[in-house]
């Protein structure tokens, strides 16, 4: 049988309402854990400059406790659970819970702007009170797993406090192997991290590598990656992943690596084994990291149905997806080409030119003759021309002759190198970094399938 909306409501409160008394058990009893810093201790046993460290959760000035209510005798505490709609305002669903006007205005001005400007949909809001006051004495607001605003009523007057439960930072090291995709290898490699944190490295590991691996069509069957990335945990069980330390790809046998490192000579925040940016003057690939829909080589064309060279890359991507020009350069052509649709044309320093076709439309400002910079956006994906679903159609050429991209990208990957005085202190923190990442992967195997995320 199924429940009308009342006890529906009624039902959710009670839970709510037992999972907010257990959160503020954890945090009267949770004692403050000081945040470890990975990062800075593993690059200052290398005698490299500290990074920043992230912010500090565990500020004590942030982390003051919530005393439990003491209760009149004869009175009863009770509390309802409410969430915070799209579009909805914090007022709103106070109004609704029994503060009136006045009230209400008083405990709204003990809130900051930032409490009010940045309310996410579906924040839990938690009104409280006793059986004895017609007036709620305790409201709070869970703005983020370790953000929970307070507001407790004393007579008229309303007070607010901000909570910040602790995060305790470690490093972990995920080591796999490709089956079938990146996103793929990290949910087998690294099962105990959250779905959206596996994700999100995947996503990481592709900016990081953007200007030397195409993730979308340079992966093969068998190809190996390992990557050390700072983890933070919470004290209810949350995990979010920080910054990636060190990572690197096998390739087919070919190793890449990233170290992250900040140098002061060269640009770029991850460099390779031998000391050159992975910043480098070309993408190798003109989107951000989606899956190929054709790779370059024979086909049978969709529409004209026939078998003929493909000379190019399709990228399978939703219809509005910004494209990227691949490297600095010139606009030579900008507008409507035979079966290519809406295309642009950018030649290169090096006489390359890069083509993207079946363009829905041209970024503001893209024009014969405007100068593009590499990453910057210069059309956004369509279907324009001979083409049966939104995709963009990307070539390289040379001579006004078609040539493989992968190929092509693939010798034009060289980054500026770290500078000779920084040399010994970039190889200190890159020995340091590998060693914590060859550590945790473990020894003798090579890369492992399961993550060492415990």
């Amino acid at each position: 049988m199924s429940q009308s909306p009342r006890s529906r409501r009624t039902a959710r409160a009670i839970t709510y309402s037992v999972v907010a008394l257990l959160a503020g058990a954890a945090l009267r009893y949770t004692p403050t854990i000081q945040a470890r810093r990975p990062a800075a201790e593993l690059l200052a046993t290398a005698g490299a400059p500290r990074y920043a460290a992230a912010d500090d959760p565990t500020d004590p000035a942030a982390t003051a406790e919530t005393s439990a209510p003491r209760l009149p005798s004869g009175a009863v505490w009770h509390q309802e659970v409410d969430t915070i709609a799209r579009g909805e305002t914090v007022d709103a669903v106070l109004g609704r819970h029994g503060l009136p006007g006045d009230e209400l205005a008083r405990a709204m001005r003990a809130l900051t702007r930032d409490d009010l400007r940045r309310v996410p949909a579906g924040m839990t809001v938690t009104v409280g009170g006793v059986s004895t006051e017609s007036l709620p004495t305790e409201i709070t607001l869970r703005y983020a797993v370790d953000r929970v605003v307070n507001l407790h009523r004393d007579g008229d007057r309303w007070t607010r406090r901000e909570l910040r439960l602790p995060w305790v930072t470690d490093t972990v090291a995920v080591a796999g192997t490709i089956v079938s995709s990146l996103y793929d290898a990290l949910d087998g490699a690294a099962p105990t991290l959250p779905r959206g944190a596996r994700h999100e490295l995947a996503w990481t590991l592709a900016d990081i590598f953007e200007y030397r691996v195409d993730m979308s069509r340079d992966l093969q069957r068998g190809d190996a990656f390992r990557v050390l990335v700072e983890r933070s945990k919470s004290p209810t069980g949350a995990v979010k992943l920080g910054r990636v330390l060190a990572a690197a790809f096998d390739l087919q046998g070919t190793e890449v690596e990233a170290v992250r490192y900040s140098s002061r000579g060269a640009s770029g925040e991850f460099f390779d084994a031998s000391g050159k940016s992975l910043r480098a003057a070309f993408l190798r690939a003109p989107v951000e990291f989606r899956r190929i829909s054709s790779v370059f080589g024979l086909r049978r064309h969709p529409i004209l149905g026939v078998w003929k060279a493909h000379k190019g890359t399709d990228y399978a991507a939703s219809a509005g997806t910004p494209v990227r020009s691949i490297g600095d350069g010139v606009v030579v052509f900008a507008g409507r080409k035979s079966g290519y649709g809406n295309v642009v044309d950018v030649r290169h320093r090096n006489g390359y030119v890069s083509r993207y076709g079946h363009l829905r439309g041209f970024a503001r400002g893209v024009r014969v003759g405007s100068r593009v910079n590499v990453g910057q956006t210069i059309a956004y994906v369509g279907m324009t021309g001979l083409a049966t679903a939104p995709h963009l159609h990307f070539e390289m050429l040379m001579g006004g002759v078609q040539r493989d991209p992968r190929v092509a990208l693939q010798q034009l990957k060289g980054g500026e190198p770290i500078p000779g005085r920084e040399r010994a202190t970039f190889a200190g923190v890159r020995s340091s970094l590998l060693a914590a990442l060859e550590q945790r992967v473990g020894h003798g195997g090579g890369p492992q399938r399961v993550a060492n995320a415990e």
